[in-house]
């Protein structure tokens, strides 16, 4: 969802940025992307309208609609974080399976033109919420937009598994590569035992 509710920062002390520049958000953004493309571009062909059984809002959409509005939603927050208020715009074509990954480029390269050069101060910055008398500092905005977009990715993901598709290892490496790897670890760092698996 696009709410903020609850996350307005107006009174804390010493609100320190995440991110120290729009440069480096840009390039941990590029590689949240990068996932949500590749997560989103193993589905088979039969995930293509492919809607829960039950569920209410968000949690009854269709495949296509959660990608367009992962789309959307990363325009809304930019034109909430560059002042122009929350603001959603039209989703873009997902209505087949061969537009979703364009569709998610599009979007990115359309968030990053327009972030790009803006003033690293605007991270401190605050912006009003759109359903309280409370604000955001803007590095906040643009932390809501990147767990906003991993959330409906790994929802995505779990209707993929659910659905015995394949889900990509979110950084190449298994649970259960990692755990057999503990005896060699822990003997490497002077730990007794076998260890335990993730």
């Amino acid at each position: 969802g696009w709410g903020a509710r609850g996350a307005g920062d107006n009174a804390a002390a010493g609100d320190m940025a995440m991110y120290r520049s729009v440069d480096a958000f840009l390039g941990y953004f590029a590689a949240v992307n990068r996932r949500a493309m590749r997560d989103i571009g193993a589905l088979p062909p039969e995930a293509d309208g492919w809607t829960p059984a039950t569920g209410e809002g968000e949690g009854a959409w269709s495949i296509n609609k959660l990608v367009g509005h992962m789309c959307g939603s990363r325009l809304y927050f930019a034109s909430a974080y560059l002042g122009r208020g929350w603001v959603s715009p039209a989703p873009p074509d997902v209505s087949r399976r061969e537009l979703w990954v364009p569709a998610l480029a599009e979007s990115f390269e359309r968030f990053c033109e327009l972030l790009r050069g803006t003033p690293d101060e605007w991270l401190e910055r605050k912006v009003a919420m759109i359903d309280s008398g409370g604000t955001l500092s803007g590095w906040r905005i643009l932390a809501m937009m990147v767990e906003h977009d991993i959330h409906h990715r790994s929802q995505i993901d779990t209707y993929a598994g659910l659905n015995g598709w394949p889900v990509p290892q979110i950084f190449d490496r298994s649970a259960e590569t990692i755990g057999a790897l503990q005896a060699q670890e822990r003997a490497k760092h002077g730990l007794a035992g076998e260890g335990h698996a993730l």
